[in-house]
């Protein structure tokens, strides 16, 4: 099993016996804790270049631990001196994110999957008021996920709405046989909610980090502010 996420927290899918298995990071120690204490840290958070650059060795490193979880086979691998045995993952791989905040998360992950096919949704809060707002999926473009291991990037997770509604879209192109749901900081209640919403069976969520709760706008407590605006600029 893994040994950087030693201690795994566990949530049971309501509809179902299945469990849902939930890593979150933040409880061994790592060189990750690092980047993520960079990225909330106010002080660095100014530096756009350094807070990119920290949310894609993030998803460095959550794409080797995740790499533990494939399905492996040996193959006979030619060098100019004889045959060398090697297991290497079999897993097809679908790597979708959430624009766009998600993009320098989902460059982390390609780093290392470099082999995988992409996704890209777009999704965003269309507010009523100040407080209440609904999540709209604006853009899908995604290949054939049917029998592929689908693994869904989104840096922060505040209710779990936004990868729901992202992850009904990816069901218009197929079923997965497998689901990785991969965020940076999420909250309590984001992970209840992908608990209960997505299929236990073959979903695993992986966190960074996991904070206690949201504010009155739905913002992650203590989190690290949007995600998108650090990386990108503030939008009009």
């Amino acid at each position: 099993m893994l040994q950087i996420a030693q201690e795994i927290v566990y949530f049971a899918h309501i509809n179902s016996n299945h469990i849902m298995k939930v890593i979150n990071f933040a409880e061994t120690n790592s060189i990750l804790n690092q980047y993520v204490a960079e990225i909330r840290d106010v002080q660095v958070q100014n530096d756009r270049l350094r807070f990119r650059r920290n949310i894609e060795r993030i998803g460095e490193i959550m794409a080797y631990e995740m790499s533990k979880e494939f399905a492996y086979s040996q193959k006979n691998i030619q060098t100019p001196l004889g045959i060398a045995p090697v297991q290497t993952p079999d897993n097809q791989l679908v790597l979708s994110t959430i624009l766009r905040a998600g993009l320098p998360f989902h460059q982390g992950f390609l780093s290392y999957f470099d082999g995988a096919e992409n996704a890209f949704v777009s999704a965003y809060r269309k507010y009523k008021d100040t407080l209440k707002f609904d999540i709209h999926i604006e853009y899908i473009a995604s290949p054939r996920i049917d029998g592929k291991t689908l693994i869904i990037t989104d840096p922060m997770l505040a209710t779990g709405s936004s990868m729901e509604l992202s992850y009904q879209a990816m069901l218009t192109k197929g079923h997965p046989a497998e689901i990785h749901v991969a965020s940076i900081i999420a909250s309590r209640q984001a992970v209840e909610h992908i608990a209960e919403t997505l299929p236990a069976d073959k979903t695993t969520i992986w966190c960074a980090a996991i904070d206690p709760e949201i504010n009155e706008h739905s913002y992650i407590v203590p989190g690290l502010g949007d995600a998108g605006d650090l990386a990108f600029g503030e939008k009009e």
